[in-house]
C-alpha cells in the first residue's frame, strides 16, 4: 500500500492555482498564470531514470555504463539482444506507471517534467520520425490529464549532444549539436513535431528545449554564442504550429550562466536554472533575480536536489520566498533514501555492478535472473518511500 502524503501545508505568500484547468497557463510579467490571472505555481518533480537511464541512479558510477546507450550495450552483453528488447519493454511500462502519477498528485506536486532522449522518437542521423518515445509519452500525458498535473517535456539528451557528458547520451562527450548543421536540422525537427502533436493539449505546461547546455568547459565557450541562436530557431519552428505553449530555455554551464541571453525574443518564456550543491542563501539566487528584475520575465528552478534533507527544507524555502517555482530531481533510483522513493537493492545486483566495472564474469541465467527482480523492484509498489524528504521539500512537520 502507497504511504500517500497529501497536500498539508499552504505557504501564504504563494496564490496557487485552482484544481480546475482554466486552459492554457501562460507567461505575465514575472508570474505563469491561466487566461484570468489566477497565478500557477511550480512545485514540480523530475521523472529522471525513465526515458533517459542514468548510470548512477543504477549504481555504475565509476564504470564506462554511464549514459542510456552504454546502459544498453551492457544489457545485450549480459543477456543477448532479443532478452535486451524485452528487458527494455519491461523496463519503461514499470519504472513509471499510473500509480506513480497518481502519487505524485497526491503527494502534493502540480508538476512533471520528463527527461526525454531524441533517439526514442528519431532514427538515429535521420530525420525519420520513430513512435517508441511518443507511445510513452501520449501515456504520460493521458496519465497528467486524469490527475490534473501539468507537464514539461524535456529535450534531456538532443541530437549530437548539447551537454557533451553522460546526461545527453553523446557517443564522445562532445556537444556536436553546436558543431553540425544537420543535428541542428534534426532537433528543430523533432521539437516542431512533438509541438505539432502536443498543441491543443492543456495539461503541457512548457518545451523544455535544450538540458544544461554547453557547460563551462574549454572547448565548450567559444560556442556560447550559439546557444540563444538555436534557441531561436527552435522556437520560430515550434511557433509555425503552436502559439500556446510556454517555451522554457535553460542557461549555458549547468543551466546556471544567463549571460548569453539578450533581451526575450519571446512572449511567452520561462527562464530556468538548475541548483545543485551550493549555499541556500539569498546571494545563491542573485544573477537570476537581477534578471527577472531587469527584463520583466519568470525564471524557474527546473532541477534541484541530490542532497540532504537540511539542504531540502533550507533549499525550497528560499526559492518561496522568492516566488521561484521549482522541481526536485529525481523521483525515485535503486538504492539512495535521497529522493521521494528508492528502489530496493536487488539480490545479486553487486554482480551486475562487478561485471560493469571490472569484467567479472556473470553467466547468462544468473544475469537474467537478477535483470528480472530489479523489473520487479521497480515498481512503485515495491519501492521504499522516504517520508522525511518530502516532509523537507514541503516544509512539513
Amino acid at each position: 500500500m502507497l504511504k500517500s502524503l497529501f497536500l498539508q501545508v499552504i505557504f501564504p505568500s504563494i496564490l496557487l492555482f485552482s484544481e480546475e484547468n482554466e486552459g492554457f497557463i501562460k507567461v505575465k510579467g514575472k508570474n505563469l498564470a491561466d487566461k484570468n490571472g489566477k497565478i500557477f505555481f511550480i512545485k514540480g518533480i523530475n521523472l529522471g531514470n525513465w526515458l533517459l537511464p542514468e548510470g548512477y541512479m543504477w549504481l555504475l558510477s565509476s564504470s564506462y555504463y554511464d549514459r542510456p546507450r552504454r546502459i544498453e550495450k551492457l544489457i545485450i552483453d549480459l543477456i543477448g539482444t532479443d532478452k535486451a528488447k524485452e528487458f527494455w519493454k519491461k523496463y519503461r511500462d514499470k519504472y513509471i506507471t499510473e500509480e506513480d502519477i497518481k502519487e505524485i498528485k497526491n503527494i502534493g506536486f502540480n508538476t512533471i517534467r520528463v527527461p526525454i532522449n531524441y533517439r526514442l522518437f528519431l532514427e538515429e542521423n535521420s530525420t525519420n520520425l520513430i513512435d517508441e518515445g511518443f507511445i510513452y509519452l501520449d501515456r504520460l500525458v493521458n496519465w497528467c490529464r486524469k490527475y490534473n498535473l501539468f507537464l514539461v517535456i524535456d529535450l534531456h539528451a538532443a541530437p549530437g549532444g548539447q551537454t557533451g557528458d553522460n546526461i545527453d547520451d553523446s557517443e564522445a562527450n562532445s556537444t556536436d549539436l553546436f558543431k553540425n548543421e544537420f543535428y541542428e536540422e534534426m532537433t528543430v525537427f523533432l521539437w516542431k513535431n512533438i509541438a505539432l502533436r502536443y498543441k491543443d493539449e492543456k495539461n503541457i505546461l512548457a518545451y523544455d528545449l535544450l538540458n544544461e547546455p554547453l557547460p563551462k568547459r574549454e572547448n565548450n565557450i567559444h560556442l556560447y554564442y550559439k546557444l540563444e541562436i538555436l534557441y531561436k530557431k527552435i522556437t520560430k519552428a515550434i511557433r509555425e504550429v503552436d502559439t500556446n505553449h510556454i517555451i522554457t530555455i535553460e542557461g549555458a554551464n549547468w543551466a546556471t550562466d544567463f549571460s548569453i541571453f539578450s533581451e526575450p525574443f519571446d512572449s511567452n518564456i520561462l527562464y530556468q536554472f538548475h541548483k545543485y550543491w551550493d549555499n541556500t542563501d539569498d546571494a545563491s539566487l542573485e544573477k537570476y533575480l537581477y534578471f527577472r528584475e531587469k527584463y520583466n520575465v519568470p525564471v524557474w528552478c527546473g532541477e534541484t536536489g541530490e542532497n540532504n534533507n537540511q539542504w531540502y527544507y533550507n533549499n525550497f524555502r528560499l526559492l518561496e520566498k522568492h516566488n521561484i517555482g521549482w522541481a526536485f530531481w529525481p523521483w525515485k533510483k535503486l538504492y539512495n533514501p535521497n529522493c521521494p522513493y528508492s528502489i530496493k537493492y536487488p539480490d545479486g545486483w553487486g554482480k551486475v555492478t562487478s561485471y560493469a566495472r571490472y569484467g567479472t564474469k556473470l553467466e547468462r541465467e544468473e544475469a537474467e535472473r537478477i535483470l528480472s527482480n530489479f523489473i520487479e523492484n521497480i515498481l512503485i509498489k515495491n519501492c521504499e518511500f522516504n517520508e522525511e524528504v518530502i516532509k523537507a521539500i514541503f516544509g512539513r512537520k
